[in-house]
């Protein structure tokens, strides 16, 4: 019996979904995955959840978003190697059409102050949405005792 992946429906959240979200609410950076002149690549980005929707920040200057922009991405932020002792580790992936967005100023608090530079460039804002089609959460219970 083949089991097909949850798909993240506007009012119909199973609880892994819901899980899923909040951990990535929790945590403020990311990868965006995609492809670029037919080479996969990830880039690092900061993000912020807004309604069950994900607003990616990112510098304009290596012009990534370029490759992002009117695709199906895939977006990833774990805890892997910084969870809190006795805590499990995750990782969740979403994947969704990635848009061009303008952020309303509450949304611009959220994502909190701009670097200054990145890369030895001024760093230039560019902002993104994913509306999640997929999620998943993968999570593991902290290590037993050595044998």
């Amino acid at each position: 019996m083949s089991m097909s992946p949850p798909t993240l429906g506007l009012f119909d959240r199973s609880h892994d979904e819901q899980r899923a979200l909040s951990l990535l609410a929790g945590t403020d950076h990311g990868r965006v995955a995609t492809s670029m002149r037919a080479l996969p690549f990830l880039a690092a980005a900061r993000h912020i959840l807004v309604a069950d929707r994900l607003l990616l920040r990112m510098h304009r200057g290596h012009g990534y978003h370029q490759a992002c922009l009117g695709s199906v991405v895939a977006y990833g932020a774990d805890n892997l190697g910084h969870r809190e002792p006795g805590s499990t580790e995750w990782s969740v992936q979403l994947v969704g059409l990635c848009t061009a967005v303008q952020p309303t100023a509450a949304e611009l608090r959220l994502f909190g102050p701009l670097p200054h530079r990145v890369d030895g460039q001024s760093y230039d804002p560019v902002y993104l949405r994913i509306e999640p089609q997929l999620v998943t959460l993968h999570e593991s219970d902290p290590a037993g005792p050595a044998v």
